[in-house]
């Protein structure tokens, strides 16, 4: 019998039993791909991560991100809470893990930085792998059937409904109202026409919806709907968080500079998260998106293989 470590942390929160739980494996060598997606099928959580030695030594690790159903290339809690339960351990495969952590991914490189009050671990900050990409504009119709909402609850004013991604693609949509976006709910039927209508080179189709809160800019409330995996609402999303503040920091008339937004999530499925958005714009182009948010260690044990 082989015994494999496991850790569990909830990203983007404080505390325990909110946020997005995430499973990790700190040492996967013993476990082949096949096993890895059982694994996570296991778990049942919106992602787990396999960490593995760094295919170049001057990096801290090579990490793989398996949901329920498939292995993707990127994702936004998975490298928070990875990085942060590492920073923990203190040491990956016999070296020191120090306060940066780089990340090989599917997606590319993955930096990340280790964040502390005083001298505790709180949680981490992520560079995006990728510039915004922008891919089809998509119909308010089809957000509206896809979210079982009427035509007036989609914003059209800033930007249209467009398929977006710094590593992992979204459709993302905004809407005029928190209490629109609270009556949002998937219609899996629309969801597969949305699927085979904007094909995403990553992923099953899913919406992410937004709307400011109390009319503050720098304040959004997000659903992320995806009924066409298992996990139907995420409680937080970090990879659809940054492609929506690059997209909003690279939209025309957009001043050059740092900007930051916060994000909550998970808020009417009982796992309230927040994330924080940092994007650097230079000349209208949105160089830099960055993801940070605190953690809370949950549990430890032993899969027994």
């Amino acid at each position: 019998m082989t015994n494999i470590e496991f850790m569990t942390v909830d990203v983007f929160t404080r505390s325990h039993f909110a946020g997005n739980p995430l499973a990790v494996i700190p040492d996967a060598r013993e476990l082949a791909p096949a096993l890895m997606q059982r694994v996570a099928r296991e778990f049942n959580y919106s992602e787990t991560t396999f960490v593995l030695p760094p295919d170049d030594p001057a990096h801290t690790a090579r990490v793989r991100i398996f949901t329920p159903l498939e292995e993707i290339p990127f994702a936004g809690h998975p490298n928070v809470g990875t990085a942060y339960m590492l920073g923990r351990i203190g040491t990956a495969f016999g070296r020191r893990v120090g306060p940066r952590i780089v990340f090989e991914e599917v997606a590319g490189l993955v930096e990340v930085v280790l964040i502390y009050e005083g001298a505790t671990l709180t949680g981490a900050q992520f560079d995006a792998p990728h510039r915004l990409h922008l891919g089809d504009e998509i119909v308010a119709d089809l957000i509206c059937e896809c979210a079982s909402l009427a035509r007036g609850d989609v914003r059209l004013g800033v930007h249209r409904p467009i398929m977006a991604s710094v590593g992992l693609t979204f459709a993302i949509a905004e809407l005029t109202s928190v209490e629109a976006l609270g009556r949002a709910q998937p219609n899996a039927a629309a969801f597969a026409a949305a699927d085979a209508r904007h094909p995403s080179p990553d992923t099953r189709f899913s919406l992410f919806l937004y709307a400011h809160v109390a009319d503050d800019p720098l304040r959004l409330r997000a659903r992320l709907l995806a009924p066409l995996t298992d996990l139907h609402e995420d409680p937080a999303t970090g990879s659809a968080a940054a492609a929506l503040g690059a997209l909003l920091s690279g939209l025309p008339g957009s001043a050059d500079g740092t900007r930051r937004i916060a994000v909550e999530q998970g808020i009417g499925i009982g796992r309230p998260s927040t994330m924080e958005v940092t994007t650097v714009t230079r000349h209208g182009t949105v160089e830099r998106v960055s993801i940070s948010g605190m953690c809370a260690p949950v549990m430890r044990g032993t899969i027994e293989l």
